[in-house]
C-alpha cells in the first residue's frame, strides 16, 4: 500500500513517536470509497489513551487536499460561512436568514430554536446535515465532500420546559486544509471528557457568548479554555457585552477586532498566541 498518510505531531513534540502513528495509519486507512455512515479517520482526534501528552495523525485517502486558505464569513448570528480552497461553500446553523446568497453546498443545522434551523433549505442544497436525528438517537454524520471532511459530536439540550433531551445539538467539526474547525451549535451542557476526546483537536472554534440561552459565560470560557484553539470565533452575540466574554478568558488569550466580516486563513497562518477574532456584525 502506497505511503499516503500524513503524520504530524500537533504541539512540536514527540517526534520519535511519528514514525509508529505513520506505520499504523497504512493499517487503518481506507480504500477511497466510503458509505456515509462510515466513520472516516480524523486528523483531528487525539490518540490520548496511547500518547497522553497528545499527537494526532492523519489518514483520509478520501478526502482530497487542496492547497489555499480557507475563507471564513461572520454571516449573522450562529450563521458562519466557510469556503474551502476547494470551492466547497458551508453555512452553519443555517435557517436560510444568513449565509444563503450565493447557496451553501452544504448545510448544518440545530433544532433548539428556529433561528438555527429550517424545516424547508431549498432542494438545491446538496447536503443537509442535522444536528438531530429526526427518528430518533444521536445524529451521526460522516461526509466528505471533495476537500472537506465533516462530522459531528451530539451533545443534549434543554428543552423549553427545562427537561433534557438528549442528543438534541451537534458540534460540527470540519476538516480541511490540515485545519480542523468546529462549531459548537447551541450547545446547552457542559462537555464531558469522552466529548473533548471525540471532538479532539481544533485550531478554530466558533463559540456562542450569549451569556443564557445557550450556557452561562463562566461555563462557555472554561470550554473554550480547554479546547485552547488558536483562533475564538464568538457567535450568538446578541445579548451579552463582547467585554464579559474576554475578561472572563484572562490574558491567556490575545483579542483581534476586525472591522470585515471574513477573513482568511491556513494552518500556516494561524496566530502563535490563542487569540479571539471578534469580526464585524452581531
Amino acid at each position: 500500500m502506497p505511503a499516503s498518510p500524513l503524520c504530524y505531531d500537533a504541539i512540536g513534540r514527540h517526534v520519535g513517536r511519528l514514525a509508529a502513528l505513520c506505520m499504523a495509519a497504512l493499517f487503518l486507512a481506507a480504500a477511497p470509497g466510503r458509505a456515509q455512515d462510515e466513520q472516516v479517520p480524523s486528523k483531528c482526534v487525539a490518540i490520548a489513551n496511547a500518547l497522553p501528552s497528545v499527537t494526532y495523525a492523519s489518514f483520509t485517502p478520501a478526502q482530497a487536499f487542496v492547497e489555499g486558505p480557507v475563507r471564513i464569513t461572520y454571516a449573522g448570528h450562529s450563521t458562519y460561512v466557510i469556503e474551502t480552497p476547494g470551492g466547497v461553500r458551508i453555512a452553519t446553523d443555517y435557517s436560510g436568514v444568513y449565509g444563503g446568497d450565493p447557496l451553501p453546498d452544504v448545510v448544518t443545522m440545530n433544532k433548539a430554536h428556529r433561528t438555527h434551523f429550517t424545516e424547508a433549505p431549498d432542494p438545491r442544497i446538496t447536503h443537509v446535515l442535522r444536528g438531530w436525528n429526526p427518528e430518533g438517537g444521536p445524529a451521526k454524520h460522516a461526509v466528505v465532500v471533495d476537500d472537506v471532511y465533516i462530522r459531528n459530536v451530539p451533545t443534549d439540550i434543554r428543552t423549553w420546559g427545562g427537561d433534557l433531551e438528549r442528543d438534541g445539538n451537534s458540534i460540527f467539526i470540519f476538516e480541511v486544509a490540515g485545519l480542523c474547525i468546529g462549531h459548537l451549535g447551541h450547545l446547552h451542557t457542559k462537555l464531558s471528557d469522552s466529548q473533548y476526546g471525540a471532538i479532539g483537536r481544533l485550531d478554530i472554534v466558533m463559540v456562542p457568548v450569549d451569556g443564557g440561552m445557550t450556557q452561562s459565560l463562566g461555563s462557555m470560557s472554561e470550554i473554550a479554555t480547554r479546547l485552547y484553539s488558536s483562533m475564538i470565533l464568538p457567535m450568538h452575540r446578541h445579548s451579552t457585552p463582547m467585554g464579559e466574554f474576554l475578561a472572563l478568558m484572562g490574558e491567556g488569550f490575545a483579542v483581534d477586532y476586525r472591522d470585515s466580516r471574513s477573513l482568511e486563513v491556513t494552518l500556516r497562518s494561524l496566530p502563535g498566541r490563542p487569540t479571539i477574532v471578534v469580526l464585524d456584525g452581531v
